[in-house]
Protein backbone atom coordinates (compact mmCIF):
# COMPACT_ATOMS: atom_id res chain seq x y z
CA UNK A 1 0.00 0.00 0.00
CA UNK A 2 1.20 3.54 -0.49
CA UNK A 3 0.77 4.36 3.29
CA UNK A 4 1.27 2.67 6.70
CA UNK A 5 -1.43 2.35 9.31
CA UNK A 6 -0.84 2.36 12.91
CA UNK A 7 -2.85 2.20 16.22
CA UNK A 8 -1.37 4.10 19.09
CA UNK A 9 -1.97 1.47 21.73
CA UNK A 10 0.44 -0.73 20.01
CA UNK A 11 3.52 1.87 19.29
CA UNK A 12 6.50 0.71 21.31
CA UNK A 13 7.36 3.34 23.91
CA UNK A 14 11.13 4.61 24.63
CA UNK A 15 12.24 5.65 28.14
CA UNK A 16 13.87 9.28 28.06
CA UNK A 17 17.54 9.16 29.33
CA UNK A 18 16.49 11.16 32.42
CA UNK A 19 13.61 9.20 33.29
CA UNK A 20 11.20 12.42 32.97
CA UNK A 21 8.98 10.63 30.33
CA UNK A 22 8.75 8.37 27.62
CA UNK A 23 8.37 8.55 23.70
CA UNK A 24 6.22 6.77 21.10
CA UNK A 25 7.86 7.08 17.64
CA UNK A 26 5.20 6.99 14.79
CA UNK A 27 7.31 8.07 11.52
CA UNK A 28 10.68 9.05 11.06
CA UNK A 29 11.94 9.86 7.84
CA UNK A 30 13.79 8.77 5.77
CA UNK A 31 13.80 5.38 6.64
CA UNK A 32 16.85 4.99 9.57
CA UNK A 33 17.43 7.86 10.18
CA UNK A 34 18.63 8.82 13.43
CA UNK A 35 17.81 11.85 15.60
CA UNK A 36 20.40 13.73 13.79
CA UNK A 37 19.50 12.93 10.44
CA UNK A 38 15.78 12.75 9.86
CA UNK A 39 13.93 15.26 7.54
CA UNK A 40 10.43 14.96 9.40
CA UNK A 41 9.67 12.99 12.59
CA UNK A 42 6.01 12.57 14.32
CA UNK A 43 5.78 11.10 17.92
CA UNK A 44 3.84 11.25 21.02
CA UNK A 45 5.35 11.73 24.40
CA UNK A 46 4.46 11.46 27.93
CA UNK A 47 5.77 14.01 30.04
CA UNK A 48 6.01 12.67 33.72
CA UNK A 49 8.61 15.33 35.32
CA UNK A 50 9.51 18.82 35.06
CA UNK A 51 12.76 19.28 32.71
CA UNK A 52 14.57 20.94 30.35
CA UNK A 53 13.99 19.63 26.34
CA UNK A 54 16.15 18.12 24.20
CA UNK A 55 18.08 20.60 21.89
CA UNK A 56 17.70 20.25 18.17
CA UNK A 57 19.33 22.60 16.09
CA UNK A 58 18.27 23.38 12.42
CA UNK A 59 14.99 21.62 13.66
CA UNK A 60 10.93 23.27 13.96
CA UNK A 61 9.05 21.60 16.50
CA UNK A 62 5.05 21.98 16.76
CA UNK A 63 3.75 20.40 19.92
CA UNK A 64 -0.09 19.68 20.29
CA UNK A 65 -1.34 18.56 23.72
CA UNK A 66 -3.84 15.42 23.23
CA UNK A 67 -4.46 14.88 27.17
CA UNK A 68 -3.65 15.41 31.03
CA UNK A 69 -3.40 18.84 32.45
CA UNK A 70 -0.32 20.17 30.24
CA UNK A 71 2.83 21.74 30.98
CA UNK A 72 3.91 25.25 31.18
CA UNK A 73 6.96 26.29 28.70
CA UNK A 74 9.67 28.76 29.62
CA UNK A 75 13.49 29.75 28.42
CA UNK A 76 15.34 31.79 25.76
CA UNK A 77 15.95 34.70 28.34
CA UNK A 78 12.69 34.82 28.96
CA UNK A 79 11.32 34.90 25.11
CA UNK A 80 9.40 32.05 25.77
CA UNK A 81 6.28 31.85 28.32
CA UNK A 82 3.31 29.69 27.42
CA UNK A 83 1.00 27.22 29.12
CA UNK A 84 0.35 24.25 26.65
CA UNK A 85 -2.62 23.26 28.82
CA UNK A 86 -5.75 23.59 26.30
CA UNK A 87 -5.84 20.30 24.25
CA UNK A 88 -5.71 20.10 20.18
CA UNK A 89 -4.04 23.42 20.17
CA UNK A 90 -0.83 23.09 17.85
CA UNK A 91 2.25 25.18 19.27
CA UNK A 92 5.60 26.11 17.10
CA UNK A 93 8.50 26.52 18.41
CA UNK A 94 12.44 26.56 17.65
CA UNK A 95 13.94 23.28 18.24
CA UNK A 96 17.11 24.89 19.62
CA UNK A 97 15.32 26.99 22.14
CA UNK A 98 15.91 26.28 25.67
CA UNK A 99 12.97 25.44 27.60
CA UNK A 100 12.05 23.76 30.78
CA UNK A 101 9.00 22.11 30.74
CA UNK A 102 6.99 22.15 34.04
CA UNK A 103 4.05 20.72 34.69
CA UNK A 104 0.84 21.95 35.55
CA UNK A 105 -1.29 18.77 36.68
CA UNK A 106 0.36 15.58 36.52
CA UNK A 107 1.56 13.88 33.42
CA UNK A 108 0.88 14.58 30.22
CA UNK A 109 1.04 13.39 26.48
CA UNK A 110 1.74 15.57 23.68
CA UNK A 111 2.19 15.42 19.90
CA UNK A 112 5.20 16.06 18.42
CA UNK A 113 5.81 17.16 14.71
CA UNK A 114 9.67 17.84 13.87
CA UNK A 115 10.91 18.87 10.64
CA UNK A 116 14.62 19.77 9.32
CA UNK A 117 14.22 23.68 8.87
CA UNK A 118 16.14 23.46 5.84
CA UNK A 119 14.47 20.61 4.34
CA UNK A 120 10.79 20.83 5.02
CA UNK A 121 8.45 22.38 6.74
CA UNK A 122 5.03 21.09 8.45
CA UNK A 123 1.63 22.03 9.18
CA UNK A 124 -0.67 20.66 12.02
CA UNK A 125 -4.20 21.06 11.63
CA UNK A 126 -7.50 19.86 14.07
CA UNK A 127 -10.27 18.35 11.82
CA UNK A 128 -13.58 18.49 12.81
CA UNK A 129 -15.54 18.48 9.21
CA UNK A 130 -15.06 16.85 6.02
CA UNK A 131 -11.95 18.13 3.91
CA UNK A 132 -9.78 17.32 0.94
CA UNK A 133 -5.87 17.34 2.01
CA UNK A 134 -3.71 17.52 -0.40
CA UNK A 135 0.35 17.17 0.90
CA UNK A 136 3.53 15.36 -0.67
CA UNK A 137 4.07 13.43 2.59
CA UNK A 138 1.62 13.27 5.89
CA UNK A 139 -0.14 11.78 8.92
CA UNK A 140 -3.60 11.37 10.16
CA UNK A 141 -4.19 10.41 13.62
CA UNK A 142 -8.14 10.17 14.57
CA UNK A 143 -8.43 10.88 17.93
CA UNK A 144 -12.46 10.57 18.14
CA UNK A 145 -13.44 8.74 15.17
CA UNK A 146 -14.46 7.15 13.39
CA UNK A 147 -13.40 8.57 9.96
CA UNK A 148 -12.98 7.52 6.80
CA UNK A 149 -10.14 8.50 4.62
CA UNK A 150 -9.95 8.03 0.43
CA UNK A 151 -6.47 8.28 -1.54
CA UNK A 152 -7.69 9.19 -5.17
CA UNK A 153 -7.74 6.43 -7.03
CA UNK A 154 -7.71 3.50 -3.96
CA UNK A 155 -10.48 1.96 -1.46
CA UNK A 156 -11.17 4.00 1.91
CA UNK A 157 -9.68 3.16 5.19
CA UNK A 158 -11.87 3.44 7.98
CA UNK A 159 -9.97 4.75 11.32
CA UNK A 160 -11.36 4.33 14.45
CA UNK A 161 -10.55 6.52 17.67
CA UNK A 162 -6.63 6.44 18.14
CA UNK A 163 -5.67 4.93 14.70
CA UNK A 164 -3.76 6.68 12.21
CA UNK A 165 -1.63 6.37 9.07
CA UNK A 166 1.06 7.88 7.32
CA UNK A 167 2.31 8.35 3.99
CA UNK A 168 5.34 9.29 1.83
CA UNK A 169 5.20 10.34 -1.71
CA UNK A 170 2.24 12.87 -3.04
CA UNK A 171 -1.37 11.61 -2.67
CA UNK A 172 -4.88 13.49 -2.00
CA UNK A 173 -7.26 12.49 0.74
CA UNK A 174 -11.03 13.10 0.89
CA UNK A 175 -11.24 12.46 4.75
CA UNK A 176 -14.87 12.55 6.40
CA UNK A 177 -15.80 12.34 9.81
CA UNK A 178 -18.29 9.32 10.70
CA UNK A 179 -19.69 10.93 13.67
CA UNK A 180 -20.49 13.78 14.85
CA UNK A 181 -17.97 14.50 17.28
CA UNK A 182 -15.16 12.85 15.67
CA UNK A 183 -11.68 14.65 14.92
CA UNK A 184 -8.82 14.30 13.21
CA UNK A 185 -4.86 15.45 13.31
CA UNK A 186 -3.94 15.95 10.09
CA UNK A 187 -0.05 16.64 9.38
CA UNK A 188 1.23 18.23 6.08
CA UNK A 189 5.08 18.13 5.21
CA UNK A 190 6.11 20.05 1.90
CA UNK A 191 9.52 20.59 0.45
CA UNK A 192 11.32 24.02 1.56
CA UNK A 193 11.40 25.92 -0.96
CA UNK A 194 14.45 28.24 -1.47
CA UNK A 195 14.27 31.99 -0.38
CA UNK A 196 15.44 34.21 -3.71
CA UNK A 197 18.03 36.06 -3.81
Amino acid sequence: MPWHRFDRATLPATPWKNGGGVTREIVCQPPGAGLDAFDWRVSIATIASDGPFSLFAGIDRVITLLEGGGVHLSGDADAIDHRLDTPLQPYALAGEARIHARLLAGDCDDFNVMTRRATCRASVTVLREATTLHAPQGLLLALKGPWQAQAEGHAAEALIAQQGLWWDRQAAWRLNPQAADATLLAVTIHPQTATPT
